[in-house]
């Protein structure tokens, strides 16, 4: 007989639900992406695909689309780093949770943030494998979460 302990659902995947829902809150219809920052257990920032504080969503004015890539908006992974220094709150020895791998540019700032772990479920674009690589060479644990338990 299981107990109610048992019938939990992990935190792996309560943090990946919930990054996935701050990733509905996208305002670019070109990703739905999501992530938030855990320390000790807790969220201690997040982050949704939108575009800069204060101008046009790209639901309301289009994509600005510049070599395949919508430039008005910031990544999840990036609002994340932004909010969290806004709040003055530290993100050394914090994990990322979040919906897909970052880019190259993210996992810089992931990096210089003290980010120590991230753990995404959707892989990323083949041409965003440098941000895992990246990543792993500066000894960020990175783990990928199909179908965490």
């Amino acid at each position: 007989m299981s107990s109610k302990a048992d019938d939990r659902i992990s935190r792996v995947r309560l943090f990946l639900s919930i990054a996935h829902l701050f990733g509905q809150r996208s305002t670019c219809p070109r990703a739905q992406v999501g992530a938030i920052a855990v320390w000790r257990g807790r969220i201690i920032a997040s982050g949704y695909v939108g575009a800069v504080s204060g101008q046009p969503h790209c639901a309301e004015s289009g994509c600005d689309m510049q070599d395949g890539h919508c430039v008005r908006t910031v990544h999840a992974e990036a609002n994340v780093v932004a909010w969290a220094a806004r709040a003055g709150v530290s993100l050394n020895g914090a994990t990322l949770y979040c919906t897909h791998g970052p880019c190259l540019n993210c996992a810089k700032l992931l990096i210089n943030a003290g980010i120590v772990t991230v753990v995404y479920r959707e892989k990323p674009k083949p041409s965003w494998g440098e941000g895992l690589k990246l990543l792993e060479s500066s000894l960020v644990e990175v783990r990928h979460e199909e179908n965490p338990r």
